[in-house]
Parts: structure tokens; C-alpha cells; sequence
């Protein structure tokens, strides 16, 4: 990993975001230089592919950099908010002789609905609604999912830490635990799924929060293929998206599973990244105590905010964080 082409990468950013006239502006500058197509995401996901003995130096130099263009994305995001604010409160007059209707009817979040309807989905095919704590132990959230000690993912810059350091405890960075805890729980045939909150180190901006919803689903049996995984995917993405929706498999590598490949859909005449899946792994399988002579699985995981965010064309995630009955209303209650 070239120490170069990182501050080469850091600079480029800098320089996007200070000449950034506005918001939206700043926004196309992050897809840049923090997107998943960004040079320094793709130098990420690369990690995987270096001898054991390089990953440790190249992780460091790589969130060092990652660390430096976030700060960057956050100066610049104060800056322009506050020029925002400014012009709102020059240009926009209240008009305080207006009636208001100030009993508003309570509803759910829209987050909670679409958990809702997702768990509902997956309830009449059949699977099981499972919850786990979302203060972990590393060794279910990392060493249980054949994530090696050195992999950057485990470092302080993406993993919530609870203080004593060596307590071994961590806010979950996904709900692919509470899939550990399944399979240690349970004898095969296993089918569920497992709706939560999840924490990772990251700045809120138009598309992250430190605190996110994922969904993860977890299938093992006798004779399970990546045929049953796809069918899953298809009936899942078009009770979603609607019957019209399409998806695709990409290759990818997730230490859990073995093959990995990133979910797609094609939606609103485009591919947008979904999710993540694959056969899942027969270490981590072995690690459960499930005879991989005997069993096979898989296991998909989705982003809920992302689903909401593809499915309704919203694109900030301030909307879906902020409580703003503006925009929590549109969705309906959801009861």
C-alpha cells in the first residue's frame, strides 16, 4: 500500500469538498472520495487479498487515511450547514397568524415499519424473529464469524469499544451474532432471521450513521445450494421493491461465508447495492458445532435504512434520524 497515493487521495478530497458551493455539491464530492467506488474504499476492500503479514501495516495506513478525508467531509459539512441555516433564516417568514392543529396522531417510525413488514415476510415463509444483546462479546460479533484478529474491521476506527479495552466487549457492529447464538442454541433445520440496531464508528452524514438497522437472515439444512439463497433474495427484493424489481449476484469476500457475492437490484432503471450474502462459511459452521458433512446454510444481510432510502428516493439520512414529524408523517402510523 503506497503512503503516496494516500495522501495523493486525501488531498483530492480536501480540495472536493472546501471548492463544494453547497450541500448537494458536497454530497457528489463524498460519493467520490468516501463512496463505494472511491479509491480509498476500493484499497479497503482490497485488505483481504494481502498476505497476513502486510494486512495490520496497510489497515493502519488505510483508516489513517479514511480518518482524514472524514474530517475533511465533516469541516466542510459544518461550514456549508451554517450557510444554509443562515440563508433560511433571512429568506423564510413565519406566518404566525396561521391555525395549527397541535394534537398530531402518534405512529411508528418508519424504520419500525419496515422492520415490521420485513419480519412479517419472512414469518410466513416459515422463519423465526430472533433478538440478541446489542452489547457483545468480540468473540461472537468477530472470532465466532472467522473474522481474523488483524482484520481492519476490528480496529478502534470502525468498532465501538467498551472501556476496560480487555473486557473483550463491543457494541455489536452487526446482528451476525445473534446468527452465532442461533446455531449454538438450536439443532438444524434452522430458519430465521434477526431484525436490530447495530453501532460502527462512523460520521453521520447524507448516507452513514454511527448507529444503523440491519437485517440478517440465516437458513441451515440438509442440501441448501446458492439456488435456495437467490429464489430468497428474488421473493424478498419484490416484496420490497414491488413484482417488477430484479436481482443480481456479484462476487464479493465476507470471512463468514464462502462463496460471498453483493445482492443488487435493479430499481427505478438502475442497479443499486443492497445487501450482502452467501453460502455461509463451513469454519464458522463447525465453530457452532453443526456437522458440515451433513449441513449446509446461507445468510443475507440488508441495511433497513438503506431499504427505506431506495425504495422511497429519500436521500439524506439526517431525515431518517432527526425525528422531524415533517417527514416520520408520510409513512403513515404503521399501527
Amino acid at each position: 500500500m503506497n503512503p503516496a497515493d494516500i495522501k495523493r487521495w486525501i488531498a483530492a478530497a480536501e480540495a472536493a469538498f472546501t471548492s463544494s458551493k453547497d450541500l448537494d455539491d458536497l454530497k457528489i464530492a463524498r460519493l467520490a472520495h468516501l463512496g463505494d467506488k472511491a479509491e480509498i474504499s476500493l484499497a479497503s476492500r482490497a485488505l483481504g487479498s494481502l498476505p497476513a503479514e502486510e494486512k495490520a501495516s496497510a489497515g493502519k495506513i488505510i483508516g489513517e487515511g479514511k480518518a482524514a478525508i472524514t474530517d475533511a467531509l465533516q469541516r466542510a459539512t459544518l461550514k456549508l450547514e451554517a450557510e444554509r441555516d443562515t440563508k433560511v433564516l433571512l429568506e423564510e417568514v413565519v406566518d404566525i397568524t396561521l391555525p395549527v392543529d397541535r394534537a398530531h396522531r402518534g405512529g411508528l417510525h418508519p424504520i419500525s415499519i419496515i422492520k415490521n413488514e420485513i419480519s412479517d415476510f419472512f414469518i410466513e415463509q416459515g422463519y423465526s424473529v430472533e433478538e440478541g444483546p446489542e452489547l457483545e462479546s468480540g468473540w461472537l460479533n468477530f472470532d465466532a464469524l472467522n473474522i481474523p484478529a488483524d482484520h481492519p474491521a476490528r480496529t478502534m476506527q470502525d468498532t465501538f469499544y467498551i472501556e476496560p479495552v480487555d473486557s473483550g466487549m463491543v457494541l455489536r457492529t452487526q446482528t451476525s451474532p445473534v446468527q452465532i447464538r442461533s446455531m449454538l442454541d438450536n439443532e438444524p433445520p434452522i430458519y430465521m432471521i434477526c431484525p436490530g440496531r447495530t453501532f460502527r464508528a462512523d460520521e453521520l452524514d447524507a448516507t452513514h450513521s454511527p448507529v444503523f438497522h440491519q437485517v440478517e437472515g440465516l437458513v441451515v439444512d440438509k442440501g441448501i445450494t446458492m439456488a435456495h439463497l437467490k429464489g430468497t433474495l428474488d421473493n424478498f427484493a419484490q416484496a420490497m421493491f414491488g413484482p417488477d424489481v430484479t436481482t443480481r449476484l456479484r462476487p464479493s469476500f465476507f470471512p463468514f461465508t464462502e462463496p460471498s457475492a453483493e445482492v443488487d437490484i435493479f430499481f427505478n432503471g438502475r442497479w443499486i447495492e443492497w445487501g450482502g450474502c452467501g453460502m455461509v462459511n463451513p469454519r464458522v459452521l463447525q465453530t457452532c458445532g453443526i456437522d458440515t458433512d451433513v449441513y449446509s446454510g446461507f445468510a443475507f444481510g440488508m441495511g433497513l435504512e438503506r431499504t427505506l432510502m431506495v425504495r422511497h428516493n429519500v436521500t439524506d439520512m439526517h431525515d431518517i434520524v432527526e425525528g422531524d414529524l415533517r417527514f416520520t408523517r408520510q409513512f403513515g402510523v404503521g399501527l
